[in-house]
């Protein structure tokens, strides 16, 4: 598994289209929240949830395979247990890095990944590591833009 921090840097820094499977279009969900910030910082997000034809203004699609650009990243937000055929679905679009969100490990999917020559992350999330290695994170999960300890006036 891809765990260390150059690593993570260079997976962050090369992979800019990435197919979000489970994507809600629900503006409290973790997938939304995680989606919206990585897309304002300059990646293409790609939705990936037969439920809607649309989040975050980008089209939605059912599975991977209909997708028509090439994804850099699959990045999961589902049970652990629905990993295996979407890391097989990951490694037949080429894509380049299989990342199971926070709370999300599959080894048979991360194995699977791994064996086709993918990047491989298990249980991180790619907003909380994008914002950790590349100066974004506070302590509510946002950037305030303000490099102090004392409070504003």
């Amino acid at each position: 598994m891809a765990d260390d921090i150059p690593t993570l840097r260079r997976i962050l820094k090369n992979c800019r289209t990435i197919a979000v499977v489970g994507l809600s279009a629900e503006w409290h969900r973790p997938s939304y929240f995680a989606a919206k910030y990585l897309q304002q910082h300059g990646y293409r997000i790609v939705p990936v949830n037969p439920k809607y034809a649309q989040v975050l203004g980008e089209t939605c699609y059912a599975r991977l395979e209909d997708i028509p650009v090439p994804v850099d990243m699959v990045d999961v937000f589902r049970k652990p247990e629905d990993l295996p055929p979407i890391a097989a679905s990951a490694v037949a679009i080429g894509a380049k890095c299989l990342w199971q969100q926070l709370g999300v490990m599959n080894l048979q999917a991360d194995a699977l990944a791994r064996e086709a020559g993918l990047e491989s992350v298990m249980n991180r999330c790619v907003k909380i590591e994008h914002a950790r290695l590349f100066g974004g994170l506070h302590w509510a999960g946002v950037n305030t833009g303000v490099i102090s300890a004392r409070r504003p006036v």
